[in-house]
């Protein structure tokens, strides 16, 4: 299989980097949970005086409340890159790990396409969510005041599920920051899907890249279903990265034989 240039493959690993951390400074929440409802409905009933304020403040106290009851899962990913007529460039299948509080593993368990592709995109997509998952890194794109605001729009059903929605605005310049919305749980004030774009350009190649990650709820807790970012460059076409999260195995011991991928230890793929 023919590989992309090498200039294609970093200005497309940087939107794609993009697209995956600041997904991932959202570690929980839901569905895989099918449509979003035509139009975003004003605010009704017990919601009608709420604040965007204090809609943040319930979103970040009941994530701190779940945090402290989310001691460990796995889960396995599959990524895939490809363009926008469904060429498949480079595939893997990886099995995650979480420890509370912060830490985590990356075991891949199959590869197919680009050893390039791989080697370039999506290995050091791994790498850079295991760096990005704790210290500084995780705290300059995560969901808080200090990085965001929020303008309560309404009320939307996604799915089964009835959310608030907010738009998010970025309070810097930032390419780990993103402008977009999100829909928030009414129930639980988790959020339920997010939408957006880079708050900073990427590169002069890429125009546009976009993406929206969907979750699931799994007993009492929500996590990533899906992520898709879609990335519009000036030459290329269009790419997708997608991510797919399955099998997830909560607040149990497990234990897989595989290869591990972390920030001090990048393992070369085979075919």
């Amino acid at each position: 299989m023919k590989a992309m240039p090498r200039w294609m493959i970093r200005t497309l690993m940087a939107a794609l980097m993009f697209g995956l951390t600041v997904a991932g400074s959202f570690a929980e929440a839901e569905p895989g949970a099918g449509e979003v409802s035509a139009l975003v409905s004003p605010l009704q009933g017990p919601f009608q005086s709420m604040t965007a304020d204090e809609l943040f403040a319930k979103l970040l106290e009941q994530n701190r409340l779940r945090d402290l009851r989310l001691q460990r899962y796995s889960a396995v990913r599959t990524y895939n890159v490809a363009s926008d007529k469904g060429k498949i460039y480079a595939e893997d299948v990886v099995r995650v790990e979480y420890r509370a509080p912060d830490h985590k593993t990356f075991v891949i368990s199959s590869e197919k396409g680009s050893t390039l592709v791989r080697n370039l995109v999506l290995n050091r997509l791994i790498e850079s969510e295991s760096e990005t998952s704790s210290g500084q890194a995780h705290r300059d794109s995560s969901m808080t005041p200090a990085n965001y605001e929020f303008n309560l729009l309404g009320e939307q059903n996604v799915g089964p599920y009835h959310c608030l929605v907010a738009e998010v605005t970025p309070r810097r310049m930032d390419k780990y920051l993103f402008e977009g919305r999100v829909w928030i749980n009414t129930e639980d004030y988790a959020i339920v899907r997010i939408a957006g774009q880079p708050a900073k350009s990427l590169s002069f190649w890429i125009t546009r890249a976009d993406f929206v990650r969907q979750y699931e709820k799994i007993g009492e807790f929500w996590f990533p279903a899906q992520d898709q970012t879609l990335v519009h460059m000036r030459v290329a076409g269009n790419k997708i990265l997608s991510i797919q999260h399955h099998d997830y195995v909560v607040n149990e011991d497990t234990n897989e034989n595989g290869r591990t991928i972390t920030s001090e230890n990048r393992a070369t793929p085979t075919r």
